[in-house]
Formats: structure tokens, sequence, C-alpha cells
């Protein structure tokens, strides 16, 4: 956070503010119209010798890439950092076909050893100490404990370039899909991504339809943004340009090209007019990095691989508002998230209009009934002093006891699952002997006597 507090300063660049207008008014542009940059992107991709694979969900991705390997024989997968093959859970799909994947990003390597899921969408293994990580790499790399980071790096990097040295095929992600040139972006600061797409024979791309941009000068505001958002650096370490296939003279690159574009529930969102700047989104984790949620949480505590408040608004609109419908409310609505938003979406507003669709499904299908009458029996208390302050001295006597203690002496359809899973992570403080107001009155009594 200080980091990108440093970075957007004024002495650093100019208008950051106007930077991020200007990446809204393209990204709303590009999704406002996407079909049509959709098939300028896919002319190009192919006249420059690639191929583009059209996707609708995540099962059509996996056949695809699983039926090329085969296809050609491929034995072993590179993988670099990318969400998108997270999303659709490709390494475990695939490695079920008897293919080796490795993921070459060190903190998702870290996580593939360790069999876990990425806790943050720019530092997956943010959550691990570095004597986690020594534990990790002595039990699946059989080798002497190393607990100094620096070292820890060395042993990775030394088993990763054998295994960039012996892949058939590399799959990446994509930061940003250029329409007009056919390029795939690739923003990075380890340099696997390009090894990833240069080493081995075959590259696959695999990257959502949402990643399009139109122009290659459109790009040059993207990435002032980016890095300073995700990092707090002005610029990434390596900022790659693909475009399709090694061509007659080049020295390295792939033999073969292919950008699977996937669908997997985002043509969904254009639906709704107001919710479709979700897709706006460039995964640059700022969202993440301030909200008090994520902050307090963590990233597993997310029930996909998008955390935090973009998590929060993209999941219910992927899998229907109906599944997980606590998710929306795992906010406090600070607009923390929106203010340091890169593409400046509108997150707490799309929060309250996925609370109000899960409210009206919820009704829809009869349930709540009980939620509702509890609270307008809480609204009608909390209206009438009187009743309020009577309750409270009723709980008062009937409730005594020390902190922890007196819900043992709740009633048992008090404590019913419910109950008991909401104390589980919260404490509840027992009744007060004497209520405010009592001790007001007394206070105001003792100093008329004075």
């Amino acid at each position: 956070m200080d980091k990108r507090a440093h970075s957007i300063d004024p002495a650093e660049i100019d208008d950051f503010q106007g930077l991020r207008t200007q990446a809204n008014a393209i990204k709303k542009h590009a999704i406002d119209n996407l079909d049509y940059y959709l098939e300028q992107l896919e002319q190009n991709v192919i006249a420059r010798g690639g191929k583009v694979i059209w996707c609708r969900d995540a099962n059509e991705a996996i056949q695809f890439v699983a039926t090329l390997a085969k296809d050609k024989g491929v034995k072993r997968i590179v993988k670099s950092k990318s969400m998108t093959t997270e999303e659709i859970d490709l390494n475990e799909h695939i490695e079920h076909t008897g293919i080796d994947v490795v993921e070459t990003d060190l903190g998702e390597y870290i996580l593939q050893l360790a069999h876990e899921k990425p806790y943050h969408i720019v530092a997956p293994a943010l959550h691990m100490t570095r004597y986690e990580v020594a534990d990790v790499f002595t039990k699946n790399l059989h080798i002497a404990r190393e607990e100094e980071p620096e070292k820890q790096t060395q042993i990775a990097r030394r088993v990763l370039r054998e295994k960039f040295l012996t892949a058939e095929l590399g799959i990446t992600g994509a930061n940003f899909l250029i329409a007009d040139s056919g390029a795939i972006v690739l923003v990075e600061n380890e340099g696997n991504a390009r090894l990833s797409s240069s080493a081995p024979r075959i590259q696959v791309a695999i990257a959502g339809l949402e990643k399009v941009i139109p122009r290659a000068q459109d790009l040059a505001t993207f990435l002032k943004v980016l890095g300073r958002s995700a990092t707090g650096q002005p610029l990434t370490v390596y900022t790659s340009f693909l475009s399709g296939p090694r061509r007659q003279g080049e020295i390295d690159g792939p033999e073969e090209f292919y950008l699977v574009l996937i669908d997997n529930g985002r043509t969904r969102l254009l639906a709704d007019e107001h919710k479709r700047q979700s897709l706006y989104c460039i995964r640059c984790g700022a969202c993440l990095n301030h909200c008090p949620v994520y902050r307090k949480i963590g990233g597993h505590n997310y029930p996909w691989v998008y955390s935090g408040p973009i998590g929060a608004i993209i999941s219910p609109q992927f899998h229907g508002v109906t599944k997980d419908p606590w998710l929306p409310f795992a906010s406090s609505l600070c607009g923390a998230c929106a203010e340091v938003c890169p593409v400046k979406i509108d997150i707490p507003k799309v929060l309250l209009e996925l609370r109000s669709d899960i409210t009206t499904a919820k009704r829809k299908e009869g349930a709540g009934k009980w939620e509702r009458l509890a609270f307008r029996v809480f609204s009608y208390v909390m209206q009438r002093p009187k009743l309020y302050e009577m309750g409270a001295a009723m709980a008062s006597a009937v409730f005594p006891g020390s902190q922890g203690k007196w819900l043992s002496s709740l009633p048992s359809f008090m404590l019913l699952p419910p109950t008991k899973n909401w104390l589980s992570k919260r404490d509840l403080p027992p009744p007060a002997e004497r209520s405010f107001r009592s001790l007001w009155r007394e206070r105001e009594r003792a100093k008329g006597g004075k």
C-alpha cells in the first residue's frame, strides 16, 4: 500500500487520476463493442500465422488443450501465471491425462507443490512464510532444508530451468489482447512467461474475452496504471508482445501458436448494462490490498479463485447469485476498493445491486421468511424505547453470568446450527447487569440531589 501511494504521487507521475479515467473509458468502449474487437483480433491473429479457438466454457478449453497435447505427443507442459487457467482448473484436468504440467511462476510453483490454491491474485503464495516454503521444498524436491528466500529462489530456478528445456508445450495467460495488431501482451516480473512462450515448440495463450483492447497505443495507459496498482512499480520488469508463431529468420519462438478465448460466463455479464463494468478488471489486486475484509479473512476464505472485492462481484455473476449468496454481503461498503481501482470499477455499487438480486431471488424461492420476520420484530422493538429497555432488563435478569459462561444458559432452540455457526466466529458478550439508560437516570438523580 505504501509503495503504491509513493508510485502514484504527483512527483512520480503526472495526473494518475486522469489515467484512471482514460483506462475506464477505453475499457468501457471495448466491452460495449466487444463483438467488433474480438472479430478484429481473430483476423489479425490468423493473419500472423496463429489460430484462434473459441470456447464457451471450461470443458471446451480443457478438451482443446488435452487433445492438442495428445495429438502433438506432448509429455510436459510449462505454464506461466494465469488466473484464467486457475479459473478452469486446467492443471488438475490435464494431469489426469498423464501429462506433466509445471507452474513456473515462483509463487504458483510453491502452491503447486503444496497442493494449495492462490491466496492473492498477484502474489499467490502471500500467506506462506519462508519456513513453510522450506518445508514444501524439502518434502517435494527431496533436498536439504533451506530457509533463506534468495537460496530458495535459486533452488526453484535450477529445477524450473530443466523443465523449460524439456517442455514441448507452453501455456500462458494474457494481460491484454490488442485487436488492431493481434498481439498478446504478457506483463510479469520473473521472466518465466517469456520462457514459457518462447522455449517450447508450441504455445497456447488462454484468455477471457474481456482482455481485448482496441489499439496498441491504448496499452500505454494500462501499463502506467497496472504496475503502480499491483506492486507499486512504475513498470513491471518484463512486458512481452507475442504475435503468432516464429517467422522465417527469427531465432526463437514457438513453431505453432494458439489463442484460446474463453467465455465461461462472461457474456452473461454483458447483458446487464450496470454490472458489466465488472469485466473492466485488469487483475491488479489493488482492491484486495486495501479491503479491510480481505485483509482480515484472507484469500482462501473466498469460494472461488477470485478473492477480495473483485471476487465478491465476479463470482456471483459467473455462477449465479443463489450460489454462495453470502459473498456480496462480505463487505463493509467502505469504498476503499473503488478509490484504488485503476479502471474505476464502482465495486460498492455493484455489490449493492447483487445484494438486491439475491434478496429478490430468495423471495421468489420462498426463502428468508424467518429472516424478514426477525427484522420486522427488530424494527418494531427499536422504534419503541420503553419496550427495548424492558427487553434489555429481562435479558439481564434471565441470563446473568460472566463472559463466555452465560451462553450455556441459553434455550436449546437458540443453539441450533445457524446460531452455533455464527458464534463459532464471533464473541457474544453477556447482557449488561445495568443498562445505559438506568445508569444515566441514576446519574441525573444524583446530580439533582446535589
